[in-house]
């Protein structure tokens, strides 16, 4: 049976503009994906709220999933209100060409949901370390600015959309039906 890892955020020191923080958020997007992976009969495990970042890395070599899924949201160094928007759909550079293909998978299938799918991109990555230390294909996605309002609002409001769209995605990848 195909199988995840799910990580959405431990950052709860990430505040969002419009109130509350990406550990909260990412958590809620995961919650409104479990329904739809276990009707399309993916196992999944996912981190705990809290855990160190090395923890969840140790959790998700533990098994041998298929897809390594982290969820975030992203900010400017600053913390200062921003104009600047955009999903990232992050994958290891030099991961398995599977960590590539969910990524490409994932960022096409938000173009759908994001208000400007022009600000949608992938992007190879070398220095996080939940892509470069995960024994799975890993992606990390940045749902977006919680720190431009637009972005911030858009999360907010569009949990259910946003869980339904990344678990199209992991059913696609894996090559499993999808079941509402």
């Amino acid at each position: 049976m195909p199988s995840i890892f799910l990580s959405p955020s431990t950052q709860e020191f990430n505040h969002f503009i419009n109130g509350g923080d990406e550990e909260y958020y990412m958590n809620r997007i995961a919650d409104a994906m479990i329904p739809y992976l276990r009707a399309s009969g993916i196992e999944f495990v996912r981190s705990n709220p809290g855990e160190p970042l090395e923890r969840v890395i140790e959790r998700s070599n533990e098994y041998p999933y298929d897809l390594h899924l982290a969820l975030h949201s992203r900010g400017t160094l600053t913390g200062a209100p921003t104009t600047e928007r955009g999903v990232n759909v992050y994958h290891f550079y030099y991961s398995p060409v599977n960590g590539e293909k969910a990524a490409y998978l994932i960022a096409e299938n938000l173009k759908s949901i994001y208000p400007r799918s022009d600000l949608v991109s992938v992007v190879p990555n070398l220095n996080m370390i939940e892509l470069r230390y995960t024994d799975a294909p890993a992606v990390l996605v940045e749902l977006g600015y919680d720190d431009n309002l637009q972005d911030a609002l858009w999360i907010e409001n569009n949990i259910p959309a946003i869980g339904r769209n990344l678990a199209i995605s992991v059913a696609e990848f894996l090559k499993v039906p999808f079941v509402e």
